[in-house]
């Protein structure tokens, strides 16, 4: 037995509710575990992303188990896209987000090629969208 693949990542944020606020609207997150963060019983806002979970942690936390210099802005995250990028492109510009680089061509973790649009969450990570060029995310 080893490892399968990632159970989830983290990233760090300035502002907890923008965060929540700007994946909940743009990438359709579910935001799980606020009630508990808001009471002080979680260090951790959980989001589901697609069959996915990253967990968000607050710069202003106490220390806990996360990363030694925990920045804002320092991620770099890439979501699969269902369907071609120009709809990626489309809902981006629905949204009000500014589309950094893209469509550009990338390959995917999977080998094949596909189409990637960057841009950037309210602390500047860096998220890209890569749609596979057969359209299934």
């Amino acid at each position: 037995m080893g490892v399968v693949g990632y159970d989830h990542v983290a990233i760090t944020v300035a502002d907890m509710d923008a965060t929540l606020a700007f994946y909940a609207r743009v990438l359709s997150a579910e935001v799980i575990g606020l009630e508990a963060y808001r009471a002080g019983r979680m260090p951790v806002v959980g989001l589901i992303i697609g069959a996915h979970r990253m967990n968000v942690h607050a710069a202003a936390a106490p220390a806990d188990l996360r990363a030694r210099r925990p920045t804002p802005g320092s991620g770099d995250l890439c979501f699969r896209w269902a369907g071609g990028v120009d709809s990626a492109v489309a809902h981006l510009r629905a949204e009000g987000v500014e589309i950094e680089l893209g469509p550009v061509p990338r390959r995917a973790s999977d080998r094949r090629m596909g189409q990637s649009v960057y841009f950037r969450d309210p602390d500047d990570n860096l998220l890209e969208f890569l749609a596979p060029d057969d359209g299934v995310g």
